[in-house]
């Protein structure tokens, strides 16, 4: 019997080489909220409520522009509803779980611990502790991104643009899709939603990212069906 323990440890060693590209995404962040003027108590303590990196990041480069309450609200309402995709997805592992236990997961849902468990599960659907796997990911990425935003706030417009430092957020994402890809139809579904993807990118408030998942989504289940 695999314990709550040795899972917690296991999701906390799979999430460990992508914490390397978390850590400058992070520190953006956490400049760009000092850059919008924030305190830096506020700064730090919007990324400890949020959790939500992308979003985070959008939303303080709207409120550095002045952006409208109401377009800065939508625009974190819809670069966030892919974890509404995410939660269906994890739904029927994680039903049986106390209210406390599904608030806590929904709070620390990132992509990075998404794709990582997803991956396991569908390979060990059977696997007890199932939650622990995720919950180790989910820390490890936790404590990493608020550090990384501490440190982002502390030095605040400091670190040279030469550095470069926001190539590192693709990076995270390519970091977790890449070992998803195990076959013809995951490759096609990733080939077409890159391609909606940068189709899209125009689009206002980040709708290119929820249409080419969105698109993604309704060609695998055309593959999975044919």
């Amino acid at each position: 019997m695999i314990s709550p323990r040795t899972e917690f440890f296991a999701g906390l060693k799979a999430i460990a080489p992508i914490l390397l590209g978390v850590v400058p995404f992070a520190t953006i962040t956490g400049i760009a909220a000092v850059e919008a003027k924030l305190p830096a108590g506020l700064a730090i303590a919007s990324s400890v409520i949020i959790f939500a990196g992308a979003s985070q990041l959008a939303a303080m480069q709207l409120i550095r522009e002045n952006g409208a309450f109401v377009v800065i609200v939508l625009t974190v309402l819809v670069i966030n509803l892919r974890f509404t995709m995410y939660s269906i997805s994890l739904a029927p592992y994680f039903k049986n779980l106390a209210s406390w236990w599904k608030g806590l997961l929904a709070y620390m849902l990132t992509d990075q611990a998404y794709a990582l468990s997803i991956i396991r599960y569908n390979e060990r659907p059977q696997q007890p502790a199932k939650h622990w796997f995720f919950f180790g990911a989910s820390v490890g990425l936790w404590v990493t991104w608020q550090l990384g935003t501490i440190v982002g706030v502390l030095v605040g417009a400091q670190v040279p643009a030469s550095w470069s430092l926001d190539f590192a957020i693709p990076l995270t994402f390519i970091a977790v899709t890449v070992p998803a890809i195990k076959g013809r139809r995951e490759l096609i579904v990733a080939a077409v939603s890159v391609a909606i993807a940068v189709a899209a990118a125009g689009l206002p408030y980040n709708l290119g990212l929820i249409v080419a998942a969105l698109v993604g989504v309704l060609v695998g289940l055309v593959l999975e069906a044919a």
